[in-house]
């Protein structure tokens, strides 16, 4: 395939999927919209990752943890975020599960890999998606979170398993409600795939989703994984919803 690529770039120039400007290869971005993903970065909290300005960082406890963190310990052992949300994540997320730009998994995939690889995860890990209840998943054609995991594999060395989990009944969208509603939604909704608990029992898994909001969607998924008997979880997703504003 990469003999084609020559072939591949003359009939089809790499253009940026974003504003559509011409760039030196195809699977990434503009510089300028390069620029506007927002890294997560220091100050922030080691479990969630929220990021913490320096006057909540100067008063952080037990080795900078974020007030949630500190009021509720997680489920999940850690979080490992591409990106902040903003305009520009935003856009790409919307890109690829609505507008079925699916070649931005690989994009997508590799930057929420490469967050995994600096915390020394791969091989010997599990990656799991976020299911979807199947009557979106014919209308949509695809899970976003079930690609974003398998790119994550291809990068890290870790195994896909892409039906670990099943969503029982379909659920509201999210949006606008608060963290109480959002779990009461979601209570009972996802459920571990039986055929899968063997492999799951003593597992270290990696969680994929394409953004984090609350987190009432990952601790549906993580409940259902410690049922199995997984030993670690950590949340790996494209962008981070935060509460504070970007600098």
């Amino acid at each position: 395939m990469r003999q084609l690529s020559p072939v591949l770039d003359l009939l089809f120039p790499p253009r940026c999927p974003l504003c559509g400007e011409g760039i030196s290869a195809h699977g990434g971005l503009c510089a300028p919209c390069w620029s506007g993903l927002a890294m997560p970065g220091d100050p922030s909290c080691r479990l969630c990752q929220r990021p913490l300005s320096s006057a909540a960082a100067s008063h952080a406890e037990d080795g900078l943890l974020c007030h949630t963190c500190v009021v509720e310990t997680p489920r999940h052992d850690g979080v490992a975020a591409a990106t902040l949300y903003n305009d520009t994540s935003r856009q790409l997320v919307i890109a690829l599960k609505h507008g079925r730009r699916l070649a931005l998994a690989g994009l997508m995939g590799r930057l929420m890999a490469a967050r995994l690889k600096a915390q020394d995860i791969g091989p010997g890990w599990l990656v799991v998606p976020v299911p979807l209840h199947r009557w979106r998943l014919w209308g949509r054609g695809f899970n976003q979170s079930a690609l974003l995991a398998q790119e994550i594999a291809r990068h890290t060395g870790a195994k896909p398993l892409v039906d670990a989990l099943v969503r029982r009944r379909k659920t509201p969208m999210l949006g606008g409600l608060g963290p109480q509603e959002r779990a009461k939604v979601l209570s009972g909704a996802i459920a571990l795939h039986p055929a899968r608990k063997a492999r799951l029992h003593g597992a270290k898994v990696i969680l994929a989703d394409d953004v984090l909001t609350s987190g009432a969607t990952t601790n549906a998924c993580i409940a259902a994984l410690e049922q199995a008997g997984a030993a670690r979880v950590i949340v790996a997703c494209f962008a981070r919803v935060h509460g504070e504003a970007l600098p």
